[in-house]
């Protein structure tokens, strides 16, 4: 008969697995931190735009360029929280000074972490604690509703707890809310507590907790035609400026706004109207 300690002790081995295994991290320059069982997956290929093709955002390129070489050289630097209007190139720069850093020779990694995945971070965090190398930690297109407690393990990554963040690790967050949650939701709690400002200041303290805030705005006619301007001398794509304008301006009419994603959407449609590969 089998030992019942024994029986007891492989029971809980396997409502508590070991601990994974420490990542590789010479396999690639990023990363996906992946749960169920916990990993870091290599990613060999970052889908990513290059930095000099990103325009209209001159002020929050630079700023966010600076503080990663800081950093990947070791220095002081910042968390930083993107947001602002949609398809503006938010993500896009984050993995463009990514590449940058590399460009300069300068030994820095990307992981991603999903939304999610935040009640994980702890443990993720553990095992970029260990490397000794430095890591942009990025949670892209990140906000909270009113029932989300994730925000909590945001936190403790930010600033919060006796370890703090770890000195190897910084925190890149992209989001359409300046504060990470609905304005009609902060005005809601405000207006039904019974201690208004505390109702929100929890939640609302996440996004001060960022040392970095760069907006990004809606761009106007000239930035847009730029930055198809710019993706046309990139690939070698010719087409007469006159025409190119009329063409541009009847696809953002007709999807209703301008942004960096629509000048790069309706570029994908001329350059495949010219049978060319991107």
């Amino acid at each position: 008969m089998t030992d019942p300690i024994l029986r007891i002790a492989e029971a809980l081995e396997r409502l508590a697995p070991a601990p994974a295994p420490a990542p590789d991290f010479g396999a690639a320059d990023a990363f996906v931190w992946r749960t169920g069982p916990d990993r870091l997956v290599p990613v060999a290929e970052v889908n990513r735009v290059e930095l000099s093709l990103l325009r209209g955002i001159d002020r929050a390129r630079d700023t966010l360029l600076a503080n990663t070489l800081q950093f990947a050289r070791g220095a002081a630097a910042n968390n930083a929280l993107l947001w602002g209007a949609r398809g503006m190139g938010k993500s896009s720069l984050v993995k463009a000074v990514h590449a940058e850093a590399l460009r300069q020779g300068l030994p820095l990694k990307l992981v991603e972490l999903a939304r999610e995945d935040l009640p994980s971070v702890n443990r993720l965090m553990a095992h970029l604690r260990a490397s000794g190398q430095r890591f942009v930690l990025f949670c892209d297109d990140l906000s909270f509703s009113h029932d989300d407690q994730h925000y909590k393990s945001l936190k403790a990554v930010l600033d919060g707890g006796i370890e703090g963040r770890p000195a190897n690790v910084i925190l890149y967050a992209t989001s359409n809310r300046r504060h990470l949650m609905p304005r009609d939701m902060i005005e809601n709690e405000r207006s039904s507590a019974i201690n208004p400002s505390e109702a929100v200041e929890e939640k609302v303290s996440l996004s001060d907790r960022f040392g970095l805030w760069l907006g990004f705005h809606t761009c106007d006619q000239d930035e847009f035609f730029a930055m198809i301007e710019g993706y046309c001398a990139a690939y070698g794509v010719e087409i007469a400026p006159e025409a190119l304008r009329a063409e541009a301006t009847e696809w953002y009419r007709t999807r209703g706004s301008r942004s960096g994603r629509v000048a790069w959407q309706f570029f994908t449609d001329l350059a495949g109207r010219r049978g060319l590969a991107l």
